[in-house]
């Protein structure tokens, strides 16, 4: 396997070039999983994903027809540069989800997509909520490790299903207490670095699309 362009083969070596990474990083692969599986179709709408990163949910966002995404993130620096320069991305870095003002923002958007590390959803649903247009949606990617005391994480991974399903109940529950209603529940398809299971929530403000067995869905996911 050759990794690097100045690798030296010999001249008589047959070359089979191994097909590209289809986003910038994992986290589109996740999102698109997830899209797939809740049937979410995003093609025409303004998007905010928060926990931009390098930008993996973001070009997962445009590759699927997005029309505009907002790339927020605490961090600077780190959004991959075919998305910096996109037209359709505007980038908003050193700032924190907790303190998203609606009326700075370029757009309102109808969709936001969330993944973010060492804070809780919990802390953010409401935030990000109120910068959304009427009747806009989440797509929230719940990692327990985050949503659980540091103390009852031993070597950053959640590793009992009835954890898992404690930590998919809390932010769930921080959810509907902002007047959202989860309308779905999604496996990420890949595991994080440290190999935790991680699930998006489908959160929107219509009553009627609430699943009509919450607890039944977080067991399915997390037998």
């Amino acid at each position: 396997i050759v990794a690097r362009p100045s690798e030296q083969v010999e001249l008589d070596a047959e070359l089979l070039v191994a097909e590209g990474r289809p986003y910038v990083s994992r986290g589109g692969i996740k999102l698109a999983n997830a899209l797939d599986s809740l049937k979410v179709e995003v093609g025409g709408l303004d998007c905010l994903d928060v926990g931009a990163s390098t930008g993996g949910f973001t070009d997962c966002l445009l590759q699927r027809g997005a029309a505009r995404v907002i790339a927020l993130d605490v961090a600077h620096g780190q959004l991959d540069w075919s998305l910096r320069s996109d037209h359709r991305v505007s980038v908003i870095e050193r700032t924190n989800a907790r303190e998203i003002v609606p009326d700075s923002l370029p757009f309102r958007p109808v969709l936001a997509t969330i993944d973010v590390s060492f804070i809780s959803l919990t802390k953010l649903i409401g935030p990000v909520g109120a910068a959304l247009a009427t009747g806009g949606e989440t797509l929230a990617m719940v990692k327990p490790q985050f949503e659980l005391g540091r103390g009852r994480v031993s070597g950053g991974v959640v590793r009992k299903a009835r954890e898992r399903r404690e930590a998919l109940r809390a932010v769930a529950g921080a959810a509907m207490d902002q007047g959202y209603v989860v309308a779905g529940l999604a496996s990420s398809g890949l595991p994080g670095p440290k190999g935790n299971r991680e699930t998006f929530l489908h959160l929107a403000g219509d009553q009627a699309r609430a699943l009509a067995d919450l607890e039944a869905a977080i067991a399915a996911i997390e037998p």
